[in-house]
């Protein structure tokens, strides 16, 4: 992995301002105590579950200047978030799927920010 080359300070704060934001917006999503979701196709689900881990790694990993921290919190944090869900919250229940593609989108969000990366210094 890789470190990413650090901003100045405006840009430093809203990086990190938007991190936050991912962050309590992943947290919400994950934690809320009944949650339906209702879409167009059955696959509506896996879809947020990929972009709830995708989007706060790359912003985590954007205001830390690091990939490898930020990988490492939400892959940890991956299936912990389902095994939370299925044994301490009522009416949810965890899902291996949803654990594999809260895993998929911790790589996407970990491609993003080295693409990202090596595309600012090009």
């Amino acid at each position: 992995m890789t470190s990413l080359p650090r901003r100045s300070a405006p840009a430093s704060r809203l990086v990190v301002g938007l991190a936050v934001a991912a962050v309590v917006a992943q947290l919400l999503v994950l934690y809320w105590p009944v949650v339906t979701v209702e879409g167009p196709v059955s696959w509506t689900d896996k879809v947020v579950h990929l972009l709830v881990f995708a989007v706060p790694t790359y912003a985590v990993g954007r205001a830390l200047g690091s990939v490898r921290t930020a990988v490492v919190v939400f892959a940890i944090h991956a299936p912990v978030s389902e095994l939370v869900q299925h044994f301490l919250l009522p009416g949810r229940s965890g899902d291996v799927w949803d654990a594999v593609l809260d895993l998929v989108g911790v790589a996407l969000g970990a491609v993003a920010l080295v693409v990202g990366a090596r595309l600012r210094r090009w």
